[in-house]
């Protein structure tokens, strides 16, 4: 009896742990970038560097980690946008993930390059394109806004957010609400076509190489 308690206890403590770890990647990453040490994890973590690989033999698997974590996390926020009223949903899809990307903006050059998330990116996105035409047939949202004109929204946003860090936290939701002005009905007509989806996938190719 005595035994089995322990070993609860033991992966009770296991996983604790590591999400002690992801916590503190988190902070510093946000705070000082990808290329501080993983022992500097473990001291804000307060754990040993030795429990550190044992639940991330590498870096690179603990921001991957990382990485999957807050992607289920913009997954979870469409899902429930996807309930919202009158075609709501896009707006509130846009400022929080601006919130999300802004609270981890430590791993922003992950986001959309991680081999080990790809289906969880796929997910967000579609379910993202579907905010879109129910904001369109809600009259919220011009008819001319495409899929593209939204990519170019978050990587518009990402970039605000990775150059102010250190500076303000919430710089990017004016930049968020200009560009929602912008995709009302009744704004002035656009003169310029739309990215096409094939620009868009080498974008993205290009990132994913990075």
């Amino acid at each position: 009896m005595s035994s089995q308690a322990d070993g609860k206890a033991l992966r009770r403590d296991a996983a604790e742990n590591r999400q002690r770890l992801l916590d503190a990647a988190a902070t510093v990453f946000s705070a000082r970038g990808l290329d501080v040490g993983v022992d500097e994890i473990a001291r804000v973590a307060g754990v040993g560097i030795g429990t550190l690989y044992r639940r991330f033999p590498t870096k690179d698997a603990l921001i991957s980690e990382l990485v999957r974590q807050v992607l289920e996390e913009f997954v979870a926020l469409a899902n429930e946008a996807l309930s919202a009223p009158d075609g709501e949903g896009l707006e509130q899809m846009l400022y929080g993930s601006g919130t999300l990307l802004a609270s981890n903006r430590g791993c922003l050059s992950r986001m959309w390059s991680d081999d080990e998330t790809t289906i969880l990116r796929d997910e967000y996105r579609r379910i993202l394109f579907e905010l879109l035409a129910r904001a369109k047939q809600h009259g919220r949202i011009r008819e001319d806004a495409t899929d593209a004109d939204l990519d170019l929204i978050f990587w518009s946003v990402r970039g605000v957010i990775a150059t102010t860090r250190g500076v303000t936290d919430t710089g990017w939701r004016r930049i968020m609400a200009v560009m929602i002005a912008g995709l009302r009905p009744g704004a002035d007509n656009l003169d310029a076509i739309p990215m096409s989806a094939q620009h868009v996938a080498q974008i993205m190719d290009q990132l994913w190489a990075r």
